[in-house]
């Protein structure tokens, strides 16, 4: 321990374990906005808005220096002084605190590309994300957009440390990478994605400065931007991709084996074994086959499963005819599900959201759809995308599911109410941890089936197939990372069981093998928090009431398993309390 540290925890020793818990999160806050600049600026914190973020192996390893700092500042706090939320906040912090820690000495720093994302496309993002109230704003933004050369440079950096150890996304999966970066090398800066803050100015921009701004934006584009990314395009053809390993699974790799079991525990925020998972994928995949064989006999049609499979997947009434039609669709079952809130909620939140398309430059190899959240300081509402590329590998049919995950009652509503949950430390209510996120959404798809929806067969087998998709991940996830699967058998698999198109089937695979262990955080939320609410039903009987126990999950934000497990414990034991109260 150095000795500033140390004069720290005597001094900070007789203020309340509260007051030095609130100042930790306060001092931990600040420093993440100074070393992750984007961080900062989606939180609403302006003061780093003409930085990026250094990516230098050095900067990384003081990093992880001063997160071992923190924990010992924690480790300081008498727990037992802390309210309920508090020790709550705590315990989710040490989490975090130690999974940042486990993923930099595993070398994680490696593997920050996935199938569909990066940090080249994080940076598309920027102009949706900063603020343009003023002229100073847009040298904040300028300042960014000339960082950028240096900010991808450090990217290939840790990304050839990664070839150097073999520790690279497999070859296999990154045939249609390039088209990500390809999208932003253009002739024309007016033409990129970065220009548009230029396109309108604020009045607050007098006329003399939006000549200059608009000269400056077209430069710095052209001479930084664009080469950036044309450099980074170069060594990902050059180098990146023919070097990738021809393995495709985590525990292929060097110390993969523990890398994966970080993993799994990073997203289920549980400590599972990878066999025990798979099995338990192979039993909820045998039960929903069972379920949609039923659903099958409902319709009247005459063939076995994978004939069933077929015409779905062929049958023209079951695909939209342009981009608009899907999109409406989306639109009015959004809204529909808006109006079914009530009986499910007692509490909603006030930020609304909206439906838009996957941008073209992602559309080719993205799902079928994603949530993009807000923060609540921001002017923009949180936006549910829906893929319109290749509307032949978009079915009607499974478009209730999609949206009701997520839009409303998933990810838009879960993120919504945890931003607006003001007596939470900030770091809580911007919190999104998957297993908690995507199992919510994925339960709220089941939802569906209380609020009225899936009347047609058919979207009902949609919402089965869905279920069965993230059942299959289970399986495939485990078998791909821990049992030697070849893509091509993770392609069959969920071929066989899912009524995913082939294109569908090809994505999502890539994308398992590219980010191992995320998917299995939505079945095993999900299935945690339907086994809490039967035990609730069990215990409470005739007292229990849905609305009740959805704010409950909800009230704390996104939160481990273990943590809410606790917490609707805590909650069936004080409604016990009450139903016996005189």
């Amino acid at each position: 321990m150095n000795l500033w540290m140390y004069m720290f925890l005597v001094l900070s020793a007789a203020d309340p374990a509260g007051e030095q818990l609130n100042r930790l999160f306060d001092n931990v806050r600040d420093w993440r906005a100074r070393e992750y600049p984007i961080f900062a600026t989606h939180q609403g914190i302006h003061d780093h808005n003409d930085k990026l973020a250094s990516m230098k192996l050095a900067d990384l390893k003081r990093r992880t220096a001063d997160l071992h700092g923190f924990l010992t500042r924690l480790d300081a706090i008498p727990a037992a002084e802390l309210t309920h939320q508090e020790r709550i906040s705590a315990d989710i912090f040490r989490d975090l605190l130690e999974d940042e820690i486990r993923d930099f000495d595993l070398g994680g720093y490696a593997l920050t590309l996935t199938s569909d994302y990066g940090f080249h496309i994080e940076m598309v993002g920027l102009p949706d994300i900063a603020p343009f109230r003023n002229t100073k704003d847009y040298e904040n933004y300028l300042a960014r957009l000339e960082r950028m050369p240096a900010y991808f440079g450090e990217h290939i950096d840790l990304l050839r440390m990664g070839l150097k150890r073999g520790w690279t996304l497999p070859k296999e999966a990154l045939s249609k990478y390039s088209g990500t970066i390809s999208a932003h090398v253009l002739e024309d800066p007016t033409e990129s994605a970065f220009y548009a803050p230029f396109k309108s100015f604020p009045a607050t921009v007098s006329e003399a400065d939006r000549a200059r701004l608009d000269k400056a934006g077209k430069a710095a584009i052209g001479k930084h931007v664009i080469p950036a990314y044309r450099t980074f395009l170069k060594f990902m053809d050059e180098t990146y991709i023919p070097g990738a390993r021809k393995t495709i699974g985590a525990s292929q790799m060097e110390d993969g084996k523990n890398y994966y079991r970080h993993v799994i525990r990073r997203y289920t925020t549980l400590d599972l074994d990878p066999k025990d998972v798979h099995e338990m994928g192979l039993a909820e995949v045998k039960r929903i086959r069972a379920e949609m064989l039923k659903v099958i006999e409902q319709t009247g049609f005459e063939g076995d499963f994978a004939a069933f499979l077929n015409f779905l997947r062929t049958d023209p009434r079951f695909y939209a005819k342009t981009p608009e039609e899907l999109l409406k669709e989306a639109a009015y079952l959004s809204k529909k599900m808006d109006g079914k809130l009530p009986s499910l909620f007692k509490t909603l939140p006030r930020q609304p959201y909206g439906v838009e398309p996957v941008p073209d430059y992602l559309a080719p190899g993205y799902t079928g759809g994603r949530y993009v959240p807000a923060s609540i300081e921001s002017t923009r509402p949180g936006t549910y995308w829906v893929n319109t590329y290749n509307l032949e590998s978009r079915p009607l049919y499974v478009l209730e599911a999609l949206t009701l995950h997520e839009a409303v009652p998933g990810h838009h509503l879960q993120s919504a109410l945890s931003q607006e949950l003001s007596e939470l430390p900030a770091f809580r209510r911007n919190l999104y941890l998957s297993a908690f996120g995507e199992g919510w959404a994925l339960y709220s798809e089941w939802l569906g089936l209380e609020a009225g929806f899936y009347q047609d067969p058919y979207s009902n087998f949609g919402r089965l197939t869905y279920e069965m998709w993230r059942a299959c991940r289970l399986v495939v996830d485990t078998g791909i990372h821990a049992m030697g699967w070849t893509r091509q058998q993770s392609i069959d698999y969920l071929a066989k069981h899912t009524a995913l198109s082939i294109h569908e089937c090809t994505t999502e695979t890539d994308r398992y093998i590219c980010w191992p262990g995320q998917a299995l955080s939505y079945k095993i939320g999900e299935l945690k928090i339907k086994a809490l609410r039967e035990k609730a039903e069990r215990e409470l009987g005739v007292h229990f009431d849905r609305r009740q126990f959805h704010d409950a999950v909800l009230a704390n934000g996104c939160v481990p398993m273990p943590i809410l497990e606790r917490e609707i414990d805590r909650f069936i034991e004080v409604n016990k309390t009450n139903q016996t109260a005189p």
